[in-house]
């Protein structure tokens, strides 16, 4: 009905905001003022114009992609010469994107762009048909977006990476007074029961001794504090395809009383160390974990870690590194 709308003059009558506007009806053009009236849900603001009702989209979001004259997608540029395009950030109508998309293309080739990289959000997975179209390939996937890429260099070699392939998790060894060792049998393992060590996975952005301190927590309600790594197992073809490694950590504990996740675990206990190594429904791999400890534990010697800031990155990290005797005192710093 209407194919331009253009404010072209603002008012203030009978103290209400109106706009004067000019619309273009096939080529002929009228006048008329608006006041505004409230928002809708969506947000959006719903106005009457010369008899006709008109919906004015909300400003958060304005069409970036021009039918006659598509713009270029601008994109995050990186330090190795790539660009990230983040689509709720530059948001195209569908039946405008692989217009848009052609004229980027040229223009980043022109430019010598190395890897170019789409982080489509669900709400435009239209986007992806046209992209897979345009030879780009699947990296990785969140729940929220699916991230799609390609290598424009011909003569070059491809340095895209691949996504994370190594999962990590954590087991506690944590022995108290009484020389007991705290231990659980899976809900979901009826097939293999047997006597294992409390944790898990560890969670994005948590720390190898957090997330012991959690696991033990969640699965027993053991309180405990991180005294050192111990060991760890390196293994391939995992879970999703991943590699895997399981930490191995020695907690102290500071609370005994069990309090076990029946969600997760059928039953734990407190277990003589020595019943432990002898137990049939312990597996070689454990056996060796808890030797491992009790040697450490005689000789004074463990994996403990300083917390620091990266010079270049700003980030914070974990530095790992073999102590002995005394320097086992920088667990209490770990703790603080």
């Amino acid at each position: 009905m209407c194919s331009l709308i253009n404010r072209s003059l603002q008012r203030q009558i009978f103290n209400k905001q109106v706009y004067l506007i000019t619309i273009i009806f096939n080529n002929s053009c009228d006048s008329a003022i608006y006041s505004r009236s409230t928002s809708d849900k969506t947000g959006n603001s719903t106005v009457l114009v010369a008899g006709y009702h008109y919906t004015k989209m909300p400003q958060s979001k304005p069409p970036h992609c021009d039918g006659a004259s598509p713009e270029l997608f601008s994109g995050h540029t990186d330090r190795f010469g790539g660009i990230t395009v983040v689509s709720n950030e530059e948001p195209c109508l569908p039946s405008q994107f692989d217009q848009k998309l052609e004229a980027s293309l040229t223009a980043w080739k022109g430019k010598k762009v190395r890897g170019l990289w789409f982080k489509v959000a669900l709400e435009d997975a239209s986007w992806v048909p046209s992209l897979a179209k345009n030879e780009f390939v699947f990296h990785h996937a969140k729940p929220g977006y699916v991230m799609m890429c390609r290598w424009l260099p011909i003569s070059e070699l491809n340095n895209i990476p691949p996504f994370a392939h190594t999962m990590f998790g954590v087991g506690a060894i944590v022995v108290n007074s009484a020389q007991e060792i705290l231990v659980v049998k899976e809900k979901y393992l009826p097939d293999f029961p047997h006597w294992k060590l409390p944790g898990g996975y560890v969670e994005p952005g948590e720390n190898l001794a957090d997330a012991a301190l959690r696991e033990v927590l969640e699965e027993t309600g053991v309180k405990t504090e991180f005294e050192f790594l111990l060991t760890f197992r390196h293994m391939h073809g995992a879970m999703f395809g991943c590699s895997d490694c399981y930490f191995v950590v020695s907690l102290k504990p500071t609370s005994e009383e069990i309090n076990m996740c029946p969600r997760e675990i059928a039953a734990c206990q407190w277990m003589k160390v020595d019943d432990y190594l002898n137990s049939p429904h312990t597996i070689e791999t454990n056996k060796f974990f808890v030797k491992k400890y009790l040697e450490c534990q005689k000789s004074g010697t463990g994996i403990t870690y300083e917390s620091s800031v990266h010079p270049f990155l700003k980030r914070r990290v974990c530095i790992y590194s073999i102590s002995s005797g005394q320097e086992h005192s920088l667990s209490e710093k770990n703790n603080s």
